[in-house]
């Protein structure tokens, strides 16, 4: 077996990309603090072709350059806005016809496994701080929550992780399966 050379994977050009239908979903970064998380994000939503990313709170911004060491370049393909808290957000997402979904370890959470999102609906999937998760005041606006099943000993997964794993599911649940 070979691994492909770069020209041969024949990725869409940013023009190209920008034209394309997206994934009906928003990330909303609710107070990430680790610019390496918030551009591996940024990677991880221009591979699943997702809708925008909202930076919320003292989530950085693009232009920075330890943003960039782990985007690659997806700060120019995938869309963002900044809110000031992602309470805004939230409401902004909603009144634009969005579910909102925290990704959170909660009471009364569906599984991810168990979800299936509806094929004419656009989902916000809210990402929580390293360190204390989504915002009680975000948690209070949530139409619902999904946790992803762990089986190990941590108490969870990191943001970047958790990210690819729910935007892939919903990628291959909406996107793939359809």
């Amino acid at each position: 077996m070979r691994k492909l050379k770069l020209d041969e994977l024949n990725r869409a050009t940013l023009t190209e990309f920008k034209a394309q239908q997206k994934l009906p979903v928003a990330v909303v970064l609710d107070s990430v603090r680790s610019m390496h998380n918030i551009g591996s994000i940024f990677r991880t939503a221009d591979g699943f072709a997702v809708e925008q990313i909202c930076l919320c709170g003292i989530t950085a911004q693009p232009p920075h350059r330890e943003i960039e060491k782990t985007a690659l370049g997806a700060t120019q393909s995938v869309n963002w806005i900044y809110y000031v808290d992602a309470v805004q957000a939230v409401k902004k997402l909603r009144a634009d016809g969005y579910v909102i979904i925290a990704i959170e370890q909660a009471e009364n959470s569906t599984m991810l496994n168990e979800f299936a999102p509806g094929k004419n609906e656009k989902y916000a999937l809210v990402f929580g701080n390293e360190v204390n998760g989504v915002s009680d005041e975000v948690m209070k606006l949530i139409d619902t929550c999904i946790e992803i099943p762990q089986f190990g000993t941590k108490h969870s997964f990191n943001i970047v992780v958790s990210a690819g794993i729910v935007l892939w599911d919903f990628f291959s649940k909406l996107a793939i399966g359809s």
